[in-house]
């Protein structure tokens, strides 16, 4: 089965979720979420971005730097975060057809239709979820 190549959403719900056994302790570096996470630092640090402009998560610089939550965990549902990093781009991968091609523009046509229903009932899904049930593991399957 094909996988997703874009992990930026599971990487955020990971260190947010990590980030919840920190809160009012200390902030925790961008090096150490990223051993958590299995990923480069450089890649937390560009996937806390938007999470940062958004109010999220707070970054503090310096030697004892790093990241923390802005946000009780209570009210950050996983929809937000989504929407955060996934933005408006397609869930489905879409392609452009040919444009001189009829049949490609057909089905250009529904699978941008299909994917807002996909979309749409992904946010729904999500919204049902926050980082607090992700911490507590509390998500049901």
């Amino acid at each position: 089965m094909a996988r997703s190549s874009n992990t930026q959403f599971a990487v955020a719900v990971h260190v947010l979720t990590y980030l919840v056994g920190f809160i009012d302790d200390r902030v925790v570096s961008s090096e150490e979420l990223a051993a958590s996470a299995n990923v480069n630092p450089v890649y937390i640090r560009r996937v806390l971005g938007p999470l940062r402009a958004a109010g999220l998560v707070r970054a503090r610089r310096g030697v004892h730097g790093g990241w923390d939550l802005n946000v009780d965990p209570d009210e950050i549902t996983l929809d937000r975060v989504w929407l955060l990093l996934q933005g408006d781009e397609p869930v489905l991968g879409l392609h452009g057809p040919a444009p001189a091609c009829a049949t490609g523009r057909r089905v250009q046509e529904g699978l941008v239709a299909l994917d807002r229903t996909v979309a749409d009932s992904l946010a729904a899904a999500l919204r049902c979820v926050t980082v607090a049930d992700m911490a507590a593991g509390a998500v049901a399957s």
